[in-house]
């Protein structure tokens, strides 16, 4: 009796090969799913860092044209742990007041003309620290140092503006 012959060509996969494409196909997961995480946390920071941006942007704006605008600058050296109120007088001798807060990362604007009183949300996220919001007052010229920082520890995302005014003559 002939041995039947043997089959030469088998079809399907062993079991090596199946375990091989197995995990070259949980590496290349894995290392997709690091990529994905990686852009979405990159994202999260630069929508962070836009936010601060423009929040200190805002701040700056505010309180540069306000200083610009001042003939009296009050409480500006122990801003922001005091309030910072500006003054002055317009040329129908109408007498204008700002007053600015910081409460809890909140810059308020509370404007006066004399007879209404107009609250603005300037800014959110800055820093009450003495440190990083500041004011420095040297011969008529103001230095604002303004920051803003959101998220915590090794997440967290800082942003600084500093702008020198020079304010009205007689300061």
């Amino acid at each position: 009796m002939k041995k039947p012959a043997r089959k030469l060509r088998q079809k399907g996969f062993t079991l090596v090969e199946t375990a091989l494409a197995i995990a070259l196909t949980g590496l290349i997961g894995l290392g997709a799913a690091m990529a994905i995480a990686e852009v979405s946390g990159q994202t999260s920071r630069n929508t962070d860092y836009t936010t601060l941006n423009q929040q200190t942007m805002n701040a700056v704006s505010w309180l540069g044209q306000d200083i610009q605008m001042a003939q009296t600058i009050a409480g500006a050296d122990d801003f922001p742990a005091t309030d910072l109120e500006l003054s002055w007088k317009w040329w129908d001798n109408s007498i204008y007041s700002v007053n600015y807060t910081l409460e809890d990362g909140s810059l308020v604007r509370n404007y006066s003309d004399g007879t209404h009183l107009t609250q603005t949300l300037v800014a959110e996220y800055i820093s009450a620290d003495a440190g990083q919001t500041y004011f420095l007052s040297d011969n008529g010229t103001v230095t604002l140092n303004i920051t803003a920082t959101l998220g915590e520890g090794a997440h967290s995302v800082s942003v600084t503006r500093v702008r020198e005014v020079t304010a009205r003559p007689h300061l």
